[in-house]
Formats: C-alpha cells, sequence, structure tokens
C-alpha cells in the first residue's frame, strides 16, 4: 500500500541521516561522504539551496505549507534527525570504538569509501581528459588537506564565526571531514568544550558561521552539479579516493594535543605499513579482524546500494 512504501522510505531516510551522525564523528570522515554513498548526496544539496528568498517570503506570509514543500521540508526534517540521533548514538559507540580499536573501524571505513566509489561510476561518464583531471585534483585537494600542520588559534568571536562557516563546507564535501578541518584552523578542541561545557555564547557564533556557510556553499554545489554534473562527480570521486589516506589505518602520531579533561590525543601522524606497526608502534595491527571490517564495509556499501535504490526508497 501507498502507506507502508511511505513509512518504509520515511524510515530509510532516517536511517542515512544517522549513518551521516555517525560518519560525521569520526575524524577522517565527512557526513557528505555518507550522503554520496546512500544516494541522497544532491537531493539534499538542492533541500539546502532552495532555503532562499523565496522561502522566505512564505514563511513572512505564513504560507507555511507552501514553503515547507519549497525546501524539500519532509526530507530535510526526516534527516536531520537521523543526524542527531546518529551524533548522540557516536558519542557512546564510534568514540568508544575509535579509541579502543582504530585500526579494524578505520578498515571499515577504507570499505566504505571505496565500495562506494566504485558505485559512484554509474553516477556520471570518465569520458573527457578533463573528467580525468577533475578526479587526480580531487585525489590531490584530499591528500594535501590531510598533510597539513594544524595550527593554534588565538580564538575570538569573528575567528569562531570563520570556522564554522569554513568547517560546515567540509562536512557537506565528501571526502573532506568537518572534524579534521577543525582541527587544522586549532579551533577543534575549542568547539568540543564550548559544546560540553555549553557555552551559549560561541556555540551560537559557530552555529551561525555554520549556517552562513552551508547557505551559501550549497548555491555553489548546486550550481556545479547542475552545470558540470560529470566534472564535479569526477572532483568528488577523487575527493573520496584521497580521503583513504587521511583514513588510514595503521598510523604512527607524531605530535599530540591535550584536551579539556587533560587527556592526550594524536594530532599529526604518519602512514605506516600493517606488517611494520607492531615493530615501530608496539601496538597490535588487528590485521586479520582490520581485513574482515575492511571487507564488510565494502558488503555494507553493496547491500545498501541494492537496498536503498530499489523502487519507493527514495521518494518522501
Amino acid at each position: 500500500s501507498q502507506n507502508s512504501i511511505l513509512n518504509y522510505s520515511s524510515l530509510v531516510l532516517f536511517l542515512k541521516g544517522v549513518a551521516m551522525g555517525l560518519g560525521d564523528s569520526v575524524p577522517g570522515v565527512s557526513g557528505g561522504t555518507i550522503a554520496v554513498i546512500t544516494n541522497i548526496y544532491e537531493r539534499l544539496i538542492f533541500a539546502i539551496r532552495s532555503i532562499d528568498g523565496t522561502a522566505v517570503r512564505n514563511l513572512f506570509a505564513m504560507k507555511f505549507a507552501k514553503l515547507w514543500q519549497h525546501i524539500d521540508g519532509n526530507f530535510l526534517l526526516l534527516l536531520a534527525l537521523g543526524v542527531l540521533s546518529g551524533l548522540i548514538i557516536s558519542a557512546n559507540t564510534v568514540l568508544y570504538l575509535l579509541a579502543s580499536y582504530p585500526e579494524p573501524l578505520m578498515s571499515f571505513f577504507v570499505g566504505l569509501v571505496l565500495a562506494s566509489i566504485w558505485i559512484l561510476r554509474s553516477q556520471y561518464e570518465r569520458n573527457s581528459y578533463a573528467i580525468w583531471a577533475a578526479i587526480l585534483f580531487g585525489v590531490g585537494i584530499a591528500i594535501l588537506v590531510g598533510n597539513l600542520e594544524p595550527r593554534t588559534a588565538n580564538v575570538s568571536p569573528v575567528y569562531v564565526f570563520i570556522c564554522g562557516a569554513i568547517g560546515i563546507c567540509a562536512m557537506i564535501l565528501p571526502g573532506l571531514s568537518g572534524a579534521l578541518i577543525l582541527l587544522l584552523l586549532g579551533v577543534y578542541q575549542f568547539v568540543l568544550t564550548a559544546l560540553v561545557q555549553f557555552d551559549i555564547f560561541y556555540i551560537i557564533v559557530f552555529a551561525a558561521g555554520c549556517i552562513v556557510g552551508l547557505l551559501g556553499f550549497s548555491r555553489v554545489l548546486a550550481s556545479l552539479l547542475k552545470n558540470y554534473h560529470n566534472l564535479t562527480f569526477g572532483f568528488i570521486s577523487g575527493m573520496l579516493l584521497g580521503s583513504v589516506y587521511a583514513l588510514w589505518p595503521w598510523q604512527q602520531a607524531i605530535s599530540f594535543y591535550i584536551d579539556s579533561s587533560g587527556v592526550q590525543h594524536p594530532l599529526q601522524t604518519v602512514n605506516i605499513w600493517p606488517l611494520n606497526y607492531t615493530e615501530t608502534t608496539g601496538n597490535p595491527s588487528w590485521l586479520a579482524i582490520s581485513l574482515i571490517s575492511f571487507v564488510g564495509g565494502i558488503a555494507l556499501v553493496v547491500y545498501l546500494y541494492s537496498i536503498f535504490n530499489k523502487k519507493g526508497a527514495a521518494n518522501v
């Protein structure tokens, strides 16, 4: 029946949001990456893009039904609820796995990313040198960002606002992690502390930066997807491929930062070949479990792709 299809598609969309929230909580993983994997990326960008002058006019004219339809409200609401749920779940699960078993967890994400690049091939044509140049450019940008040295920042309201705008752009670009960008800008710990201590002033400043960045950048992305579809998807595929560098499971920390609780976390890392990992770091490589996780990541994407792309699973 129509109702059961609607309920199923709503649940699927909510779960896609949960997956985005879980992904965004891991430094190196982007919610945009998860949106590409679950085949909602373009719809998401165009929905955010539609929060425009027409939407504001409908709001002030109290034409709420028209406004809701204009901004694809059902889609955005279900997705936002999912993302929020994912972030809450991640505080107890993903972050524990990241602290205790980083190698198998990151191997799982590498499997997710590589499988999604393979599936993305059907979204665009690679029939010109320009497309291949876009792919290589995407790879280069992702690796370059992964190699940048984090800076120490003089935190001010204006700087936090700008960091919010830049960080949110990274979150919706597949292959770039918002958490990683905030680390590089030197405000990751500051923003986390503000959230934990409920520093309402800085939370509002950061959120305002995010909103401005999101509304502005979504317009750029929507225009690129509309006018240069193949080139844009080539670039996105390249960014995803380049993100494997930052997600590499076997890393050795070469510098650290200390959070507000006095706990030490790795800041800069170098990638190590898994067979040399235990000898170099003194930690177990979890190689067999990591390989199983890697295959599990690939299998999950293939399975999700097969169920999420059935008719009726995308239209809410």
